[in-house]
């Protein structure tokens, strides 16, 4: 089964979201088994233990067990995620949540939906729900109070002019805290029951966000359906390897063993399923370096001699075979090309 995983984006902001509430950083980093570095590109990815494992230390180290019902409230999509972005550049309320569905593995990849839509809309007699469609819901309850405090919350926050939430429902039971949910989201709570639901507005689906805004939300939704397609690459045995070499692929020093390590798992392994794939480890890293040398020439932000650097050759007379090898000319011919 495929390891779910969330953006570093979302991780960060409940780091420095903690941090506000007087967590130490370090202290979190290290008890979740992060590295700091692993966050410096938002659109990173995360195991999803490691997510649950940094949830439960912000919520230890603030002493607030109602941690992640106010992580959720607090925290703007648009800020770490084009998810949320994208959301916002939809025309209307259905269309948002259709886009939500669409890209939201981007935020958290969980497992578990047959059709990969989260979130689902139904009529029952006569009311409008959204549920939460997540697999095993109850084994990390505080996933389910962030997203319905960022939903409710932040509709309210955003559309105060506009009624979303009439009442909301989830599996897990009530816990000593519950009195923080009412407070939060203004709306009665049933706790324990047989799904995560919100009901809300009929009204609510046909609201305006950005009926106008077209170019904008093309250009989000093409950055967007890169990013799923990264995330379905880095499933693949060559898209983990290949994700584990790009911050180290400047050292030079690549081997299958390195890689193996970080993955935890034997050379033999990486190699085994590498060729189930069709590729060898070699040739998995002679591409990555091909593209990226490609990707630094085209940029000319950089020399032919600091682009061997970059993509691991010592020698740039060793950078210059390779790289006719790859294109047929030289790479001070490609750089200078109009």
């Amino acid at each position: 089964m495929t390891e779910a995983t969330v953006s570093a984006g979302y991780a960060k902001s409940l780091i420095d979201f903690a941090v506000s509430k007087g967590a130490d950083a370090g202290r979190l980093f290290s008890r979740a088994l992060i590295a700091d570095e692993t966050l410096a590109d938002q659109d990173n990815r995360l195991p999803f233990a490691r997510f649950v494992a940094l949830m439960r230390a912000a919520k230890d180290e603030t002493s607030n067990p109602a941690l992640a019902l106010e992580f959720g409230a607090a925290s703007d999509l648009r800020k770490y995620s084009v998810v949320g972005l994208i959301s916002h550049a939809s025309a209307n309320m259905l269309e948002a949540l259709m886009q939500l569905n669409r890209y939201g593995r981007l935020v958290v990849d969980v497992a578990g939906l047959a059709d990969g839509a989260r979130f689902q809309l139904s009529s029952v007699n006569g009311q409008r729900w959204m549920e939460d469609r997540r697999a095993n819901p109850n084994e990390f309850p505080e996933l389910t109070e962030s997203t319905w405090s960022r939903f409710i919350v932040g509709a309210r926050t955003d559309f105060p002019q506009h009624t979303y939430a009439l009442e909301a429902h989830v599996t897990h039971a009530a816990p000593a805290y519950r009195a923080k949910y009412e407070e939060l989201w203004q709306v009665p709570v049933t706790f324990g029951s047989h799904w995560n639901a919100i009901r809300s507005n009929p009204s609510w689906d046909q609201v305006q966000i950005q009926p106008d805004n077209r170019y904008v939300f093309g250009v989000l939704t093409d950055r967007g359906d890169a990013l799923l397609a990264e995330l379905e690459a880095a499933k693949t045995m060559r898209g983990r390897v290949e994700a584990l070499i790009m911050p180290i692929l400047h050292t030079g020093d690549v081997s299958a063993e390195t890689i193996a390590s970080k993955l935890g798992t034997s050379r033999q392994t990486v190699y085994r399923n590498l060729k189930a794939e069709g590729v060898t480890f070699e040739q998995v890293l002679d591409a990555l370096r091909h593209r990226m040398a490609l990707h630094y020439l085209a940029g000319k932000k950089v020399s032919v001699n600091e682009t061997a650097y970059l993509v691991g050759f010592s020698e740039p007379s060793a950078f210059s075979r390779a790289f006719k090898r790859w294109t047929g000319k030289s790479p001070r011919a490609m750089r200078d090309h109009d």
